[in-house]
């Protein structure tokens, strides 16, 4: 005797779900992922918003003393800043400068707060530059001036 026609619906009634099955595990990985993915770059972004600062100089005005140039750095973020050499980098057209050639006078800045630069002038000639300054997160502004 055959199978029935019951039967052979029965197994491929099984067979559908047990694929069924394993689609929706699949899909649900793939799913798990791409939302942590984009929890990640939620905390990154919004850290990038709570970190963030702006150099607020005249451009063709750039005071200086007896050995630096003077640059005002203001916190536009949501978070206070800590200011120190290991905090932040500073390129001069491109050129990385010594942690010893530059330095802030503050040791952080309050959120609205400004705080100021001195960057030594042996690293800084006549004409125009632009200067970067990379901080916490990568957080970074770029400005160009003329001495």
């Amino acid at each position: 005797m055959g199978f029935s026609l019951t039967g052979t619906h029965v197994i491929y009634f099984i067979a559908s779900v047990i694929i069924a099955s394993a689609v929706s595990g699949a899909l649900i990985a793939v799913i798990q992922d791409v939302t942590s993915s984009f929890d990640e770059k939620g905390d990154d972004i919004q850290d990038k918003m709570d970190f963030d600062f702006k150099i607020i100089n005249d451009p063709d005005n750039i005071p200086s003393d007896v050995s630096n140039y003077v640059f005002y750095m203001k916190n536009i973020g949501r978070k206070k800043i800590s200011t120190s050499t290991t905090t932040f980098q500073v390129f001069v057209d491109g050129e990385l400068l010594l942690t010893s050639n530059y330095s802030f006078t503050d040791e952080s800045i309050q959120v609205g707060d400004v705080t100021t630069m001195n960057i030594s002038k042996t690293d800084i000639s006549a004409g125009s530059h632009e200067l970067r300054v990379v901080g916490p997160q990568a957080i970074e502004d770029e400005f160009s001036f003329e001495i």
